[in-house]
């Protein structure tokens, strides 16, 4: 054992005195970052979980002040805040499940080398990035195809992500060896059958980073639905909180004990924090179980060799 304690000391780097310094400095400053990144979410959360009073007199700093659970109760008593939740699920999952579909196929299409015209149509999706048609064109175009106020605005637009396509094209180019495809075509596999079983067991890493990043998207989006949705049963829940946040448009007036415009303003706060908890709670959930394949991901054609 002392033998083993030994050789690890031997094994040490030393520092000099400038790379202790630099490493002091390093982590003060991760900290300040960390402390300037985590605070307001600490505060939100305390706020929600807080009393109106406190709210109002500023007693919140780290941890709830009169703990209660009103502002939550008011949030899931909305019909509009639920309904907006539902249909959120709605346009996310379906946005997600129909990118993830045209990515791989898109970018299984164009990472192999036998496809004539593969540098042409990589072409016209680069172009896609850098130009667009515009906002007056989509609308009227989306206008024209009889979609405004249906859920296909906020799903089939954003179907194809030019970014999504080029990176999935690289993963597979670069981490799937020829050699495989090579073998499955002299067994006599079918490029359906290439595609099911070795191209998407091997782009888990890829898929996981491209799902996590296009539901962030569609989930925090509130354009889309703001220029072609009218109705409010079809609001997606950003653009209710949109009208909370910006119009106060939520009713608050059931609350027996609101007297004073004062204390409706601080329900009305509290209302704000607990709905910023209940929309960000879906994407904290799910970026545990994909954050393993974001350092896989986002390297992707870094290296060569």
């Amino acid at each position: 054992m002392q033998n083993l304690r030994v050789n690890k000391r031997r094994n040490r780097v030393r520092q000099s005195a400038g790379d202790r310094v630099f490493d002091v400095i390093s982590i003060s400053l991760l900290l300040l970052f960390a402390v300037i990144v985590a605070y307001p979410l600490i505060y939100v959360v305390s706020a929600s979980f807080s009393s109106t009073d406190a709210v109002i007199a500023g007693e919140v700093w780290l941890y709830p002040v009169g703990p209660n659970v009103e502002a939550y109760k008011a949030v899931l008593d909305n019909a509009s805040i639920l309904t907006g939740y539902k249909n959120a699920f709605i346009y996310t999952g379906g946005a997600t499940l129909l990118t993830l579909l045209m990515t791989i196929l898109c970018g299984f299409t164009l990472s192999r080398k036998d496809f004539f015209g593969r540098n042409i149509f990589s072409g016209l999706i680069l172009f896609t990035m850098f130009f667009s048609g515009g906002l007056i064109p989509t609308y009227l175009l989306i206008r024209d195809l009889g979609m405004l106020n249906t859920i296909w605005p906020l799903i089939l637009p954003n179907s194809v992500w030019p970014w999504f396509v080029i990176l999935a094209r690289t993963y597979m180019s670069n981490s799937i060896p020829e050699e495989l495809y090579e073998s499955a075509s002299l067994d006599g596999c079918s490029v359906y059958g290439m595609l099911w079983y070795i191209t998407l067991p091997l782009s888990g890493a890829i898929l996981a980073v491209v799902a996590l990043y296009c539901a962030v998207g569609n989930w925090n989006s509130y354009f889309d639905a703001f220029i072609y949705l009218s109705k409010p049963e079809l609001y997606p829940l950003q653009v209710v909180l949109r009208n909370i946040l910006i119009l106060n448009s939520m009713d608050i007036g059931r609350v027996a004990d609101l007297r004073n415009m004062a204390t409706r303003q601080g329900m009305t706060n509290l209302l704000k924090y607990a709905i910023i908890v209940v929309s960000s709670a879906p994407l904290l959930i799910l970026y545990p179980f994909v954050q393993k394949h974001f350092v896989k991901g986002v390297m992707i054609g870094s290296v060569k060799g």
